[in-house]
């Protein structure tokens, strides 16, 4: 499966290091044979991106988002758009728990 979208993800993977998103989260992969800068410590094997986000000094919010399915047919900018969104709905939901609502 993932032979047939390694080029997709390796596209999105350049899209997501050169997009500006929030400095305070840290984005690692776990995308066999394209790039991985996190030990598989998910139950699956499925490829993911993982966001950590410490918010003013608490303790690291971690989420992480499988690319597989449908995800996979889009193109790479959609998914890297897709995945900037969700980066963005992370922060925000964590803020809001630590600041309440904006």
């Amino acid at each position: 499966m993932l032979d047939a979208h390694k080029e997709t993800l390796e596209a999105v993977v350049g899209i997501i290091d050169n997009v500006g998103v929030n400095p305070d989260v840290q984005i690692d992969y776990y995308i066999p044979e394209v790039l991985m800068t996190v030990e598989n410590r998910n139950v699956s094997d499925d490829p993911y991106i993982q966001f950590t986000y410490e918010a003013n000094g608490q303790r690291p919010q971690v989420q992480y988002m499988p690319l597989k399915g449908p995800n996979l047919e889009k193109e790479p900018q959609d998914l890297a758009n897709l995945i900037t969104f969700s980066i963005a709905q992370f922060t925000e939901e964590i803020d809001s728990t630590f600041y309440g609502a904006q």
